[in-house]
């Protein structure tokens, strides 16, 4: 192993061969903060069926760590992303919980397929591990970008990128062989198609901890056709 000095100063962190970077767990939040995010869950048909795929591109059981094992995420976690809010004053909590409110009046329940696998930045070194979305990705940008408009008088600016929709399976930066887990992926979800109604969103608080992030609900709203 090779060590990198930080460009913020002396400390140095440590560089894994082939230039992965180890996994480094996250600092712990200012106190009277939550690291929070907005979501949409996973129904829970589609979670059992996307943990037994992610057991199979792993070829062993997931829910402990082996050596060369992906960082897989927790199966019952399994959610899409809409905005992450990183650490938030607990005060905060009931303005954020009312923009998520806001955000699904209007917005119809409607249709999210999974299929086919692939990885961030890409195959041949890959960071994350992800299922594609080949329906229900416009209407996620959308609600996204509604909740964006909401979320910006409360301190949160506008994203600069725009959401690529997606579900994170695992987190392999700095896994040996990381490159044929994410080829076994997209041989595995090539031919898959799972579906499920999308209808509520969630603001959830990530606990952090040994083994896999969890997540703890604080707020849902139910997505409605009427203002």
């Amino acid at each position: 192993m090779s060590w990198d000095r930080n460009a913020g100063g002396g400390s140095r962190v440590p560089r894994a061969q082939g230039g992965r970077r180890p996994f480094v767990r996250p600092p712990d939040d200012p106190p009277g903060t939550s690291r929070l995010f907005v979501a949409v869950p996973v129904a829970e048909d589609v979670r059992l069926a996307v943990g037994a795929l992610m057991e199979e591109v792993a070829g062993a059981p997931i829910d402990r760590r082996a050596f060369g094992q992906p960082r897989w995420v927790r199966v019952d976690g399994l959610h899409l992303t809409l905005r992450f809010l990183g650490a938030t004053p607990d005060a905060h909590q009931g303005d954020v919980a009312a923009a998520i409110v806001a955000a699904a009046q209007g917005t119809a329940p409607f249709r999210v397929v999974l299929s086919g696998g692939g990885a961030f930045p890409n195959a041949i070194r890959p960071r994350v591990l992800w299922l594609g979305i080949v329906e229900g990705a416009d209407e996620l940008s959308a609600l996204a970008r509604r909740l964006g408009d909401l979320m910006a008088p409360l301190g949160w600016p506008p994203e600069t990128r725009p959401l690529t929709p997606h579900l994170t399976l695992a987190r392999t930066d700095g896994v040996p062989g990381a490159d044929e887990r994410a080829r076994r992926l997209a041989e595995v979800a090539g031919d898959r198609r799972l579906e499920w109604g999308a209808d509520r969103i969630i603001l959830y608080k990530s606990i952090l901890g040994h083994g896999p992030t969890h997540y703890e609900s604080l707020a849902e709203a139910r997505l409605t056709e009427g203002a």
